[in-house]
């Protein structure tokens, strides 16, 4: 009694549990449904969820039926084991009895525990599918790529769209055997009860025939498993260069098609064992096959490798290097950078300077690491703000094309003051970040610090293109708590002095939660029972959440890889994210792999986030890509056109950085285009190093304004050097271009083998060893400070390169560096100044070089304070000491004349 009553216990708890957790799935269900809706991408959410549910509909029905077909056939041996009479034997006395389940065991219940166990086992199969939707969509809505592999010629969508779907349903038959199989065997096993081994499987005609059948179609499924294993050579990493050599085409290839006929001579083997009954001939079948695939698979390959290949490895494999090659650029889009030819040995002379005035005002003499502290500083306003990241784009500021830096000024509630870390608080009032901050590139402070372009709460600018209409931030970088806007509680917008600013959310994009249905949905989906007790909230109070632009934007396009690196962008106006997603599939033939597996990417789409209402567009930006045409397909509507972004959206769009590292690593291997010389490595390549702080690390690719040799205007671009492998000179650098029409184009400019050309360690090497600039650092270092050495800039001009590396100085109890010195290095010069335009005048002569406040009074000095000019004065003037001190008389009188200058900007701010 008391077992049947814990019985009963359990099964009213299971299915209290399977209660709860069918509502939280279906709450989650609906929630999604509302979010999807309230962006308009419900589509999407059908798409999935349908795919998804009907595909683990059709596996679980299948392998019902199957499974099901085959334990009914062993109910015939259950039910006479349990009803046939068992013996006894105690010495001469032989008793006889019935099981005591042979009162209980019925067919028609035998057959129900069946059903019941086979709907089981069936749900778990289907459930192991939970994902493999965009396996099969992407099999049904295919797209060519119009390109073929060179060894079984098919084109490069059967092995990026269909092999994985095939490969998807051999393992769901292979398994579905395998567990039908192992069941039905075991049910032979222990209803047989006459003494033996394994053999008595095969000793009642019934299970000889069940279980010869099951073997047979593994067996068969097997043969198709070689066949897909073919295809599966052209991905190799066992040789000369990934993809299949010499010995894979010509060993391992042929292994597979003699294993294929194996299986199937094995398959007939066993069906014939059905009536000839000699179990040693099915041994012998599949022992055969065993030992045939550990020699064709292993020993035959690895003689073929030692005595055929080795020998003669290059001409062997040549073919398959070429492949490699070939495939590689394609997979890449190597093939479409431009190799040109850059001198590298022109002199620099002061009018290419001034000629180039605008190249040299937009190069970036701010770091983005030490600038955010800086920013963090000047610019957070309150503690619960922050700068997530600095973002680099360029505007169009006064007429002036100009790199600028800027950072979105997103909330942090962990930052609030535990005290106002109220419910209300945090999910009602303190509900978004407030505008940006901004600042050129170039522009430096009397004191070391960023020239704003855009500043404050609310938004201060003098541009009137820089104007923040709509500066409030409720999507962005930082943490993803939900918030509920349009409530009797006014939000927290900005402060202003002692008293706060407030607002109410003007949009509707986010899922109204209003009536008491959705708010206990949401109570219970959120596990916040405050949310259904509030009474703050009414009919028109909307929820917003996945607020983080990365679980939002990855929620509608999971199946897209995203750039780590999101931007803020101003537009009209608005503040906007940009983010660079890819396609990528690792199933690209004979392609060298990158980072987790993948070997093909295309940067096919640009992802646009309203910061305020939290939209998302995607536009493609690679037509051409059969990946996400196919998506395109799966999902119409979704993905627009990129003509149809706004034009000044358009104008910020970038060659992504992750991209670009992706190809200036592979480029460095695969520019060689020669067999032999690809073979021997001879002409490898590496990314820099530089230092950054004091330490040495992987130089990162770094946006600049810089007019390309030949053109006439100068552009937005990514550049990295390349040096030669184990060598720290310079012999090339690639560059991606990003405005207008020339969006997407890629080059790489190489320098004469015969020049030497110093790479960015030679550079940093030079500095260090440099009596006045060590001098200068040591002197800095001994006063409690520590030097921070910025990103060193290798900056092409005309046909030269000009070297720039700032240098920050950050007091040890402080967290605010500021720019103090800039180095330039030009040919065998390096020198070291407290602006860029002094370092220039240092190496090219004063009257040379006009710099821009002398070309524009109205800006830098004449529009400094008095208060700022005399501190100018001041580290002009112990700018000099210091050179005195040093016995650089040239940079001494260079200093006097410009402190000369400043004191002539002060006497005349002075009398205004």
């Amino acid at each position: 009694m008391r077992f049947r009553s814990r019985i009963v216990l359990g099964v009213i708890l299971g299915v209290i549990v399977f209660i709860i957790a069918a509502l939280k799935w279906g709450i989650g269900l609906y929630t999604d449904w509302l979010w999807f809706k309230s962006l308009h991408y419900q589509r999407v959410f059908l798409t999935i969820l349908l795919t998804e549910v009907g595909l683990r509909i059709a596996v679980g029905i299948t392998f019902f039926v199957f499974f099901f077909a085959n334990l009914l056939i062993v109910r015939k041996p259950v039910l006479e084991a349990i009803n046939n009479r068992q013996s006894v034997q105690d010495g001469d006395v032989i008793t006889f009895y019935r099981s005591p389940l042979a009162d209980h065991v019925t067919p028609k219940r035998l057959t129900l525990v069946i059903l019941a166990f086979s709907l089981l086992v069936s749900f778990f199969m289907s459930y192991s599918v939970t994902g493999d939707w965009l396996t099969l969509q992407k099999f049904l809505q295919a797209t060519p790529f119009n390109e073929t592999d060179p060894i079984f010629n098919n084109d490069i969508s059967f092995y990026v769209f269909s092999l994985p779907f095939y490969r998807f349903l051999y393992g769901l038959f292979v398994s579905s055997v395998l567990i039908t199989g192992f069941f039905a065997a075991v049910v032979y096993f222990l209803t047989d009860r006459t003494p033996g081994g394994f053999t008595k499987l095969f000793r009642t005609e019934t299970a000889r025939y069940h279980l010869s059948f099951l073997a047979a179609i593994y067996f068969i499924i097997k043969a198709w498993g070689y066949q897909l294993n073919e295809y599966l050579l052209l991905f190799s990493n066992q040789r000369t260069v990934f993809g299949p050599g010499y010995t894979d085409i010509h060993a391992n290839l042929f292994g597979l098609k003699i294993l294929v006929v194996i299986s199937l001579i094995t398959a007939l083997a066993i069906l014939v064992n059905i009536f000839l009954k000699k179990f040693r001939l099915v041994l012998y079948s599949i022992g055969f096959l065993i030992v045939s695939s550990i020699v064709l698979g292993g020993i035959y390959p690895a003689a073929i490798q030692n005595f055929i290949v080795k020998p003669n490895e290059f001409e062997k494999e040549k073919q398959y290097i070429e492949h490699n090659i070939a495939l590689t650029k394609k997979a890449y889009r190597l093939e479409d950078i431009e190799r040109k030819d850059f001198p590298a040995g022109g002199i620099l002379k002061a009018e290419d300077i001034q000629n180039n005035r605008d190249v040299i005002d937009n190069i970036r003499l701010w770091d983005y690491r030490p600038l955010q502290q800086t920013y963090g500083q000047m610019q957070t306003m309150r503690l619960y703000y922050e700068f997530k990241n600095i973002d680099i784009d360029r505007y169009t500021v006064n007429g002036q094309y100009r790199q600028v830096m800027l950072a979105p000024r997103e909330l942090n509630q962990s930052q609030l003051m535990v005290t106002a870390k109220t419910w209300v608080n945090q999910r009602l009032q303190y509900t978004h970040g407030y505008g940006v901050a901004m600042s050129a590139v170039n522009k430096v402070t009397s004191e070391g610090l960023p020239e704003f372009l855009i500043k404050d709460i609310p938004p201060v600018t003098k541009f009137p293109e820089l104007q923040i209409k709509r500066p409030e931030i409720y999507f962005g970088e930082s943490e993803d708590n939900y918030v509920i806007v349009n409530t009797k509680t006014q939000e927290f917008d900005h402060p202003k002095g002692e008293d706060n600013v407030y607002s109410t959310y003007e949009a509707k994009n986010g899922v109204k939660i209003g009536n008491f249905l959705n708010r206990l949905i949401f109570a219970f989906s959120f596990s916040d029972y405050k949310l259904l007790l509030a009474s703050n909230i009414t009919s028109d109070s909307q929820i917003l959440f996945h607020r983080n632009i990365q679980d939002r934007v990855s929620r509608i396009a999971p199946f897209l890889k995203y750039d780590k690196d999101p931007y803020i962008v101003l537009s009209s106006g608005k503040l906007y994210w940009m983010w660079d997603a890819y396609t990528l599939s690792n199933m690209y033939p004979y392609s060298e792999p990158f980072g987790e597996g993948n070997n093909y990417i295309r940067n096919s789409v640009k992802v646009v986030v309203d910061a305020y209402t939290g939209e998302v567009t995607y536009y493609v930006s690679d037509s051409k890509d059969p990946i996400i045409n196919t998506y395109s397909k799966i999902f119409p509507g979704v993905f627009l056109p990129l003509e149809n972004m706004p034009a000044d959206l358009y104008s910020h769009i970038r060659y992504p950085e992750d991209l670009f590292i992706i190809q200036a690593e592979k480029y460095a291997l695969y520019h060689m285009n020669n067999p032999l010389v690809f073979y021997n490595k001879e002409d490898k390549w590496d990314l820099p190093t530089e230092i950054f702080g004091s330490d040495e690390q992987a130089m990162e690719p770094y946006y600049t304004i810089t007019r390309l040799p030949g053109e006439k205007k100068p552009e937005y671009t990514l550049i990295m050097p390349f040096t030669p492998q184990n060598k720290k000179n310079m012999v090339a650098w690639m560059v991606a271009r990003s405005d207008g029409e020339n969006y997407g184009k890629t080059l790489v400019y190489e320098f004469p083998k015969q020049e030497l050309v110093y790479g960015p360690m030679l550079i940093e090497a030079r500095i260090n060893q440099d009596t006045t600039i060590s001098q200068q650092l040591a002197l800095w270092d001994q006063r409690g400070s520590s030097i921070i050495r910025g990103n060193l800039l290798v900056i092409p001009i005309k046909d030269s390169l000009l070297y720039v590396e700032p240098l920050y100085l950050q007091a040890k109890q402080s967290k605010m560096p500021e720019l103090r010195r800039v180095i330039v290095a030009l040919g065998d010069q390096v020198v070291m100044e407290p602006t860029l335009d002094m370092a220039l005048k240092r190496i090219f002569g004063a009257a040379g070089i006009t710099s821009a406040s002398e070309e524009n009074p109205a800006s830098e000095n004449q529009v400094l304070s008095v208060s700022e000019l005399i501190k100018q004065a001041n580290s002009l003037y112990d700018a000099a000491q210091a050179k005195l001190k040093a016995g650089d008389w040239a940079g001494y009188g260079e200093s006097i004349k410009q402190l000369k200058e400043v004191l002539n900007n002060l006497t005349v701010q002075a009398t205004k």
